[in-house]
């Protein structure tokens, strides 16, 4: 399947050079090359590319999985011939490394077969950062990088970065994998990767020729959930081995847990460019209270004569501490989603609609307009209509506004849900978008409005629903970072209980939590998360304020993987929504305080500098709140429209 895909680049740096030792016979040689980190498929690779030779396919410098040494791979010509049609996917002697079977034969000292006509193409050499075991940071003027794999007791040949470059090479390897300085050498880097099991068991669960691509694309997270026991066979098989089925040694799981340490401290190292690790005392979480909702009186009080808001950052204050009520929804949530600029006035947005109505009548023509014989030929065209028609018809059919038959709000969703196929065809349609879509046409009740908020919508999350879902596994991995942050001790039993991965999370990341609260609520939580407030990816703690509050049970009544999430699942419904957003808001009050908080966790929450100025938007507001029990404190629209 590998090699069907061009591999993505994800970082490339010329003028890397390899210094042969006297050993090697040419010690008056420096090797100039490429170093990059590609994407091949899910597997994220690192490959070194000698610049002035062509890689020789029949002989390359390799590190396998079950060697023992560096060792020279030599490729029989049987089995070249046999495999050489299938390996066409970008520069197919690259390809062969992982594609094709090889002898293996040691090669001391340098010596022997290595020294053929190609003198520079025998120090290419390509592997996959899980293999990694740790980066040596070495300065002599330069600096330069000693990779040693896994099961290799001889490193891979030193890299010097003699026009820099090598921090660079460092950031980027940390979006694949944790660099933690070793407790015994300074200068080395041990290299982990706590998403390689969740890269492959994604991978596993994409593969066409079980059958589950075509379920996965159509429906992600009934077909992870419904997929669970492969998943989890898959990790287990990832954490035990294919062959034995007995767990690690215990030194050996330690070792991959004892390098995510709990309670970080991260320092950024001015030459080098490693982090040193220590633990972190996060302090008291302070309380929080929730306001009530942003009025209709409030809301016009915040416009000027022409229609502009006087102060955003009040208005988006306010909505993130207090949520809207329902009659200002409509307007708010266009300019919370930017459809309707907040500095523009009543005219200016009735101008935007007219011209949008345009675009979206045009884009709406163009499936419309596609006669059966056309559509008979266009098979991409004929599933997604037959995926949006039969998830229309199970959309919130309990709520009013989409329930009976032939229900205009059915049609609606149906029409717009099409002609976003026809904004973007690459990704079309997949489901669990209906899902996103059906309260904001509920709020809009319009069929242009709801099509360009939508589209707002899906270009924040967008991610979450490509066919590689590199959304997903990003959120996850960033949420196992929080929640190793703020609770070692949950943290350290999901560990336990291979539950590490967060696979139970996976519907509240693709979805925005839609099939977790009620439908009032779930309007609730998206405008709060729409304001960007107080931080980047606050929806991940709401996460962790959802676990905060059930670890106890999961604990105490010592759950495992299957409990876990079972009891996760059940939790749909039952969940209070302000006092989740209460906690998710102390947990962030929390780690903002925090004077030496992770620079990983700063990245994930947008907190580039810790500020500790106090919340000043409580004083001199124009707008009175009362942090009062709020359900009935407005109404919600569309009176005796059910929740669900």
């Amino acid at each position: 399947m590998a090699a069907e895909f061009a591999p993505k680049v994800i970082f490339e740096h010329d003028g890397v050079f390899i210094h042969p030792s006297a050993e090697d016979g040419e010690q008056d040689l420096l090797i100039s090359g490429s170093l990059r980190i590609l994407d091949k498929d899910a597997e994220m690779v690192v490959e070194f590319r000698p610049l002035e030779d062509a890689v020789d396919p029949s002989n390359m410098l390799c590190a396998g999985k079950d060697s023992s040494s560096v060792v020279e791979w030599v490729q029989s010509p049987q089995e070249r011939n046999q495999h050489l049609e299938s390996q066409q996917s970008y520069e197919t002697e690259w390809d062969m490394v992982n594609a094709v079977s090889f002898k293996k034969k040691p090669c001391p000292n340098g010596d022997g077969p290595l020294n053929h006509s190609h003198e520079r193409s025998r120090w290419a050499f390509s592997v996959s950062i899980s293999d990694l075991r740790s980066i040596t940071v070495k300065d002599e003027g330069w600096t330069f990088l000693i990779l040693q794999l896994k099961e290799s007791s001889t490193p891979l040949p030193p890299l010097h970065f003699h026009q820099g470059g090598s921090r660079e090479f460092l950031d980027n390897l940390r979006r694949f994998a944790l660099l933690t300085e070793s407790a015994d050498d300074g200068s080395c880097l041990l290299v982990s990767t706590p998403n390689k099991a969740l890269s492959q068991s994604f991978e596993n669960l994409l593969e066409d020729n079980l059958g589950v691509i075509h379920k996965f694309r159509q429906d992600p997270y009934v077909a992870t959930l419904g997929s669970f026991s492969k998943v989890t066979n898959y990790i287990y098989d990832a954490l035990r081995g294919a062959e034995e089925q007995q767990q690690r040694p215990p030194e050996e799981v330690a070792e991959l847990l004892g390098e995510v340490i709990p309670g970080l401290e991260i320092n950024q190292q001015e030459e080098p460019g490693f982090e040193v690790i220590t633990r972190t005392d996060l302090g008291q979480r302070p309380q929080v209270s929730r306001w009530e909702p942003l009025s209709a009186e409030d809301w016009t009080n915040q416009l000027d004569a022409e229609g502009r808001v006087l102060d955003v950052a009040h208005v988006k204050h306010a909505v993130f501490k207090g949520g809207l009520c329902h009659a200002v929804r409509k307007e708010v949530w266009k300019c919370l989603l930017g459809y309707s600029p907040w500095s523009s006035t009543l005219e200016e947005r009735k101008l935007l609609q007219r011209n949008k109505t345009d675009e979206y009548f045009r884009m709406k023509l163009q499936w419309k307009s596609v006669s059966e014989e056309q559509e008979r030929r266009n098979s991409r065209l004929r599933d997604y209509r037959s995926l949006i028609e039969k998830d229309v018809n199970r959309t919130d059919r309990t709520n009013r506004f989409y329930e009976g038959i032939d229900n205009p709000g059915l049609a609606l969703l149906h029409d717009i849900l099409m002609t976003y196929c026809m904004y973007d065809f690459d990704l079309g349609y997949v489901q669990g978008m209906s899902d996103l879509l059906s309260p904001i046409l509920y709020v809009m009740e319009n069929e242009v409005d709801a099509f360009w908020c939508f589209v707002s919508v899906m270009d924040q999350m967008h991610q979450n629903f490509e066919e590689q879902m590199q959304g997903m596994k990003t959120q996850l991995i960033q949420l196992g970072t929080l929640l190793r942050l703020l609770d070692p001790t949950f943290w350290n039993y999901l560990e336990v209980q291979e539950s590490g991965y967060l696979y139970f999370c996976f519907r509240w990341l693709l979805i925005r939590f839609k099939r977790e609260f009620s439908f009032q609520d779930v309007l609730r939580l998206w405008e709060v998360l729409w304001t960007g407030l107080p931080c980047q990816n606050f929806h991940l703690l709401v996460c962790c304020a959802i676990l905060d509050s059930e670890k106890q049970k999961i604990m105490e009544e010592n759950f495992g993987f299957n409990e876990i999430l079972k009891h996760i699942n059940e939790l749909s419904m039952k969940l209070d929504i302000e006092e989740i957003l209460q906690k998710a808001e102390g947990l962030f009050l929390q780690m903002k305080n925090c004077k030496d908080l992770p620079r990983s966790v700063n990245t994930i929450l947008g907190l580039q500098e810790q500020c500790r100025e106090s919340d000043s938007s409580d004083s001199g507001s124009t707008v009175t709140h009362r942090p009062a029990d709020r359900r009935e404190a407005c109404s919600n629209g569309h009176t005796g429209h059910s929740s669900q």
